[in-house]
């Protein structure tokens, strides 16, 4: 993700990855909206790095695909900062709502720990133990 970032940039606002999916909310240059080739090429560089153990359909093997990945995306354009705020929130939720922690903080693999470090989120956002919202609320 590093070297597509240095090449196309983007800036990681929020970002989860859990077992079987990964969410990412993305600012891209002005003028800029190719989400594909990023996703594209981040898919590429990743499956390159892994060995082929998986099971493909004939379809992938004819394409080139590897079977670690969805072959399409979600794409939305945030509407404004409630909309921003929203997808934010619900990135980090995400390992609570599948099961996978009791806690936000708990998923090691997201950004909420860079929100809490930054005073954006408190430790306890989310839980049944405090703050259900952003620090300030």
């Amino acid at each position: 993700m590093r070297r597509v970032r240095d090449a196309h940039p983007f800036h990681i606002d929020a970002m989860i990855v859990l077992p079987d999916h990964l969410q990412a909310l993305w600012t891209l240059p002005a003028g800029d909206a190719d989400f594909a080739k990023r996703w594209v090429l981040i898919k590429a560089g990743f499956s390159r790095q892994i060995l082929p153990t998986e099971r493909r359909s004939p379809s992938r093997i004819a394409k080139w695909e590897r079977d670690i990945w969805q072959r399409r995306y979600w794409e939305h354009l945030i509407r404004d900062e409630g909309d921003f705020a929203r997808h934010v929130d619900s990135i980090h939720f995400n390992p609570v709502k599948h099961g996978l922690a009791t806690r936000a903080v708990e998923w090691p693999y997201s950004s909420i720990h860079r929100y809490v470090r930054l005073g954006w989120l408190c430790a306890e956002w989310a839980s049944d133990r405090g703050d259900e919202g952003a620090l300030g609320d």
